[in-house]
């Protein structure tokens, strides 16, 4: 990519499309073309057919997708498979009928299997069976970097598969019935404490109730009261964070420097496997993280863990040696990213 490169970032208003967005900017690419959800559905087909052919990028981030957190998987598991097949289908079909110079399209770790050997190879995709929570995602993204392998080697075309681990960062998902643990995590404590503190005016600004008593109502719901934060499950499961800021640099990096061809060895027959991973190979414990997070925020009262409530996979590590070794490595520490985004939190 040159700076006067035609760049279209697909979901630029979330989490990972923001960040991309935003990097860019920062390294002097100014040619950036961008389409909010109502301006452009990329589940329609003939609406991204036309968007390609008027607009002509070079160079496509595939970072548009229906995301959300375990219960969001589970509970709205068709939406999942079909929203998500649908835009990588069409965008990375479109982008090859309109001659796109390079692809990156941005999947999750949660592709590898529930059991996967830990850290998490490229090369244990597809050994074992899935997650059951988030299957549908998993297969919709497994998908996506098929198509992305299966058009470059029929095609010819130059489309890079990576999958980033759990991120978070600014402009993230603060549901609290949708979003990933770390942002739910930070806005139930963050609640817990004004409620703790009897901040009622902040309580009702946050959550868009009128009556305080309505507004506890519904945070006890998701078990935040003024004295405790209830915790799906044991606390026990390991999990890795990424700053998506730092997922970002990972992803310019490797849209300017690398190409399909360094994605794997030129000896091997069977040409699979091609996506990269995107992480800090290093990982931490819910536990662990909702006693940082309840430091950071200040909550004097008591963390207590539902066992009643699923794990999910007890340990999600990736291995990075492969992005390690295209010559990129993570900045941001995991206590210093959740005070940056304690803060973002508190001032949007």
């Amino acid at each position: 990519m040159n700076k006067a490169s035609k760049i279209y970032v697909a979901g630029h208003r979330g989490l990972v499309g923001s960040a991309l967005l935003e990097n860019l900017k920062q390294k002097g690419y100014q040619n950036i073309v961008t389409r909010t959800h109502k301006e452009l559905d990329l589940t329609h087909q003939n609406d991204v057919a036309s968007f390609f052919k008027t607009e002509q990028p070079e160079y496509v981030f595939l970072a548009a997708a229906k995301v959300g957190g375990i219960v969001a998987n589970n509970v709205y598991r068709a939406d999942f498979i079909y929203a998500n097949m649908m835009i990588q289908n069409n965008v990375i079909h479109q982008s090859y009928l309109n001659g796109v110079k390079k692809l990156l399209f941005l999947g999750s770790t949660c592709i590898y299997p529930k059991n996967s050997p830990q850290p998490m190879k490229e090369e244990y995709l597809l050994t074992d069976t899935l997650e059951y929570t988030n299957e549908p995602y998993a297969i919709a993204k497994i998908a996506g970097i098929k198509m992305c392998e299966s058009y470059n080697l029929q095609y010819g075309t130059n489309y890079i598969s990576v999958m980033p681990t759990n991120l978070y960062g600014p402009n993230d998902n603060f549901d609290l019935e949708k979003s990933h643990v770390l942002p739910a995590l930070i806005r139930k404590i963050h609640l817990a404490k004004l409620l703790n503190e009897n901040q009622i005016e902040k309580v009702l600004a946050d959550t868009g109730f009128s009556n305080i008593e309505e507004a506890k109502t519904y945070l006890a719901s998701f078990g935040v009261t003024e004295k405790t934060v209830e915790i799906w499950g044991s606390g026990k499961p390991k999990r890795e964070f990424l700053w998506s800021i730092d997922m970002a640099d990972a992803c310019v990096f490797i849209m300017e420097n690398r190409d399909f061809k360094d994605t794997f060895s030129e000896a091997i027959k069977e040409i699979r496997n091609t996506h990269i991973n995107i992480g800090t190979g290093e990982d931490i414990s819910i536990k662990e993280l909702a006693e940082t997070i309840k430091e950071v925020v200040g909550f004097k009262g008591g963390l207590v863990y539902n066992t009643n409530k699923p794990d999910g996979t007890m340990r999600k590590l990736t291995d990075v040696s492969k992005l390690n070794a295209l010559g990129w490595k993570y900045q941001m520490k995991l206590e210093n990213g959740i005070k940056e985004m304690y803060d973002w939190y508190r001032t949007k």
